[in-house]
């Protein structure tokens, strides 16, 4: 099963981090030196995906301005022999063509995101990207989806899961446990938000997919659910009746950057991930932890 294309929601408001969304897309947001944005299309890269395909909404352009050529900064680079600036943009630029961008008109959920991008994925397997969630590993976690992928059936879908404290089941979509292999099984159902003490295990849906282009067909005519969207969830519960999902438990540590709490503890992580970054960061911590 060859996964060539990937899709990014990147239409959402970013409301749980205002007000510096106010005017900025959350998915531009700095992890350390980097953009949010830019980390999941490395991720992406990293597995091998070919096309990437970007759902934008209003005030969305900059992120299309990001993996466009700057000639005036590269001009000016160049004239003053910043070499390792303009390696670090080079290394960045996409090749021409390898994306593409598409707008989802009003905020009706992620199944419709995902169903904006139909005409663009056609009829083979894709990936969806949750760009405000980062998973800090190498391999990343959705070369690990991949390679679990290429072990099974062609008509798999593969869900990224991650175990959630028993008391906090009630804020996720849980998956339902079935026939396991290490560290993937089948699921045995899901459910959105299950109320507390019914939830069928403690591993929560992330923001990692590989589906099947039949998904687009139930996301056609999926009705409305929680919150008055269109939830992706819904129609992979739906595709469950004809084909096989699978989850996979990931390694690595996964970052909620669409809060604050977790944009900032991303950016510690990453920061002590990177050795140029780490003795320094660990002596300003030091400072104000008073350890």
């Amino acid at each position: 099963m060859k996964i060539r294309k990937a899709v990014f929601p990147v239409a959402g408001l970013g409301t749980r981090v205002l007000p510096a969304t106010k005017a900025m897309p959350k998915e531009m947001l700095t992890i350390v030196d980097k953009p949010l944005i830019q980390y999941v299309v490395d991720e992406a890269k990293e597995a091998g995906i070919e096309h990437f395909i970007f759902v934008t909404g209003r005030n969305k352009g900059v992120i299309e301005d990001h993996f466009d050529r700057m000639y005036e900064l590269d001009a000016t680079l160049a004239a003053r022999g910043k070499k390792a600036e303009m390696d670090i943009l080079a290394r960045d630029q996409p090749e021409a063509g390898a994306m593409s961008f598409t707008r989802q008109q009003a905020p009706l959920g992620l199944g419709h995101a995902v169903w904006c991008a139909r005409d663009i994925v056609g009829d083979e397997p894709f990936a969806v990207v949750l760009p405000d969630e980062l998973v800090l590993h190498t391999p990343g976690c959705l070369a690990q989806m991949i390679e679990a992928a290429g072990k099974l059936g062609e008509k798999s879908n593969l869900i990224a899961v991650e175990a959630v404290p028993d008391e906090l089941t009630h804020q996720y979509g849980i998956c339902g446990v079935g026939k396991r292999q290490g560290k993937v099984f089948e699921v045995d159902g899901m459910v959105e938000k299950p109320p507390k003490g019914t939830a069928p295990s403690n591993l929560s849906i992330t923001g990692r997919y590989i589906l099947q282009p039949e998904i687009f067909k139930i996301l056609e005519t999926q009705e409305r659910g929680a919150g008055g969207e269109i939830q992706l969830t819904d129609a992979m519960i739906g595709l469950t009746r004809t084909q096989k999902f699978y989850g996979v438990e990931f390694a690595g540590e996964r970052h909620d950057c669409g809060s604050k709490t977790g944009f900032l503890r991303a950016n510690i992580a990453f920061g002590l991930a990177r050795a140029e970054l780490r003795d320094g960061l660990r002596a300003e911590m030091k400072k104000y932890l008073g350890k």
